[in-house]
């Protein structure tokens, strides 16, 4: 300006941008090469001024941020602009701006986060909000390359807002945001897309990357005095970049469906009481297998025909240290939503395997008894699962037969011809398979004569009610016949009195389980239980 107006030279505008807060950076990556200018002192960025080196500013940002900041200084293609929330330490967080030039340079602007206009931010966490990330993505889409959109929800923030309050359930959403924004690949962005929603974009990711990013956002944290263990639901698409690359709001659309289907066949949450007990049932849980507090309980299987005893079933107990022990019911759906069952019955295996091993060592009379397991939802698709077996009989030095695996109608159905192979497999490789808890199901005996099942399992509903209820009785009767006709040894779960299991062996029913017989046994208990029985008796019953 002329005539008296204000001169914009070097001091003037110096002097502005220190008023104001403000300093401007050049970044040169062919020099290794960092200038600010302005409010540098006040920002804390004083021991890099007037200019420094990329390894400078990496040594004073916080550890944390080093991801983003690396970001920040990767070269791109001119006209792209860049955005980074750095903190440095003993500063307030700053914003970062700028655009790369055609002469390889990057120009920019920083001020105090509290400065910029920070409509595209998520106030809680600092990332991108849902709109910018959308537009930002949809940018990032135009380069050619596989690109991955990756949505992290966080499962129960509903039960941490009720048992924490909304503030404290605040600081676990901007630790996630922290976390996230630290764990992020190299030329990737972040954003919190909803009240419990992350969302990145990669480019060139692969499956580490992905999973140390899950890692890091289920890490445990300590939040008012109780350990949140964060649980994630993440949906993944990939998507190729250029010309022809997909809307960034619909790869978005995509990545949230497929949480949603997911979240679809969930049971409503497990257990009662308010949210703080709940909390501190999770937290107990967590740890409970290491401590030893998870364990097998032994249920005798008794010769309906002699009282001998053939075996046990092994079900899971809690011994918990305050409220005692826990059965099934009290916390396997928290197991469940939790992904926990797999860990449980990888250990119920492992024990079960190891106490028969145990006392076919000190006991005779124990050699021919056997021990069964139940494989949870979804462990009968675990690749691993013929492996584990087949160590676990090795190091148990237990023979074919006395192992055995439970697996439930349901469980076969989802995919009977994939069930078949497994079933196949793992008979061949020495253990006995019992269909649980028979008539509940599908009831398809089609399946009934491919599969290689030993024995049959009567839920103790009919067994229940067979005495008061005639249709349970003909059900429980057309079980039997059908186990004699396939050549199949039948167990009648639930038997509970004498007269109960008087009718069944009556019926022809092969063996017995339930409070009849022995309510499930403590190992030592159990050791007892076959110190005084009867091991021998007469073989089950066969048609023929």
């Amino acid at each position: 300006m002329s005539d008296g107006g204000l001169i914009w030279d070097v001091s003037t505008t110096l002097a502005a941008l220190g008023a104001g807060g403000t300093a401007l950076w050049a970044w040169r990556p062919d020099e290794d090469r960092l200038q600010l200018t302005g409010a540098v002192r006040a920002l804390g960025l004083a021991p890099l001024a007037p200019d420094c080196s990329s390894a400078a500013l990496r040594a004073l940002v916080l550890p944390q941020d080093r991801v983003p900041a690396e970001d920040l200084l990767s070269p791109q293609p001119p006209g792209t602009e860049v955005s980074a929330r750095l903190r440095t330490r003993g500063a307030a967080p700053c914003i970062w701006r700028g655009q790369w030039q055609e002469d390889g340079r990057c120009l920019g602007v920083l001020a105090p986060e509290t400065r910029f206009a920070a409509a595209d931010q998520d106030s809680l966490t600092g990332l991108l909000d849902r709109q910018s990330f959308i537009r930002c993505a949809r940018e990032r889409l135009q380069a050619p390359g596989r690109h991955q959109l990756v949505v992290a929800d966080l499962d129960r923030l509903r039960r941490l807002n009720e048992a924490l309050g909304h503030e404290r359930a605040d600081l676990v959403l901007a630790a996630l945001g922290s976390r996230l924004a630290a764990a992020l690949p190299p030329r990737a962005i972040a954003a919190r897309i909803g009240e419990d929603e992350f969302a990145v974009l990669c480019v060139g990711a692969g499956a580490a990357e992905i999973d140390r990013l899950r890692a890091e956002l289920e890490r445990p944290m300590r939040i008012a005095g109780f350990e949140i263990h964060p649980k994630m639901a993440v949906g993944l698409v990939e998507a190729r970049g250029g010309r022809d690359a997909p809307e960034a709001a619909e790869l978005l659309r995509r990545a949230e469906l497929k949480i949603e289907a997911r979240k679809g066949g969930r049971r409503p949450p497990a257990g009662g009481g308010d949210g703080l007990s709940r909390l501190a049932l999770e937290a107990d849980l967590r740890g409970a297998i290491e401590r030893g507090e998870l364990g097998p309980f032994y249920q005798p299987i008794v010769r309906l025909g002699t009282g001998a005893l053939a075996g046990f079933e092994a079900l899971v107990r809690w011994r918990h240290p305050r409220r005692g022990l826990l059965t099934p019911e009290h916390f396997l759906p928290l197991c469940e939503e939790l992904g926990m069952m797999g860990e449980i019955g990888v250990m119920m295996r492992r024990e079960a395997a190891g106490q028969l091993a145990a006392w076919r060592k000190v006991r005779a009379s124990a050699a021919d008894l056997t021990v069964a397991v139940n494989l949870s939802v979804g462990e009968l698709d675990r690749p691993d699962l013929l492996a584990e077996v087949v160590e676990l009989r090795r190091s148990a030095g237990l023979p074919p037969g006395a192992l055995k695996l439970e697996v439930t109608e349901g469980e076969v159905m989802r995919d009977p011809d994939r069930a078949a192979v497994i079933l196949h497999n793992l008979r061949a490789a020495g253990l006995t398979l019992a269909l649980d808890d028979f008539g509940v199901g599908f009831s398809s005996l089609s399946y009934l004569t491919r599969l290689p099942f030993d024995t049959l399992k009567i839920d103790a509903y009919f067994v229940r009610a067979m005495s008061a209820d005639p249709g349970a009785a003909k059900i429980v009767n057309s079980i039997i016949r059908l186990g004699q006709e396939l050549a199949l040894e039948v167990v009648a779960e639930g038997v509970e009195d004498a007269d109960a299991a008087r009718r069944l062996d009556a019926l022809g029913c092969d063996y017995g389980q339930g409070f009849s017989f022995a309510q499930p046994l403590a190992p030592a208990e159990a050791l007892a239980y076959i110190e005084g029985c009867d091991i021998h008796g007469r073989p089950a019953r066969k048609a023929g």
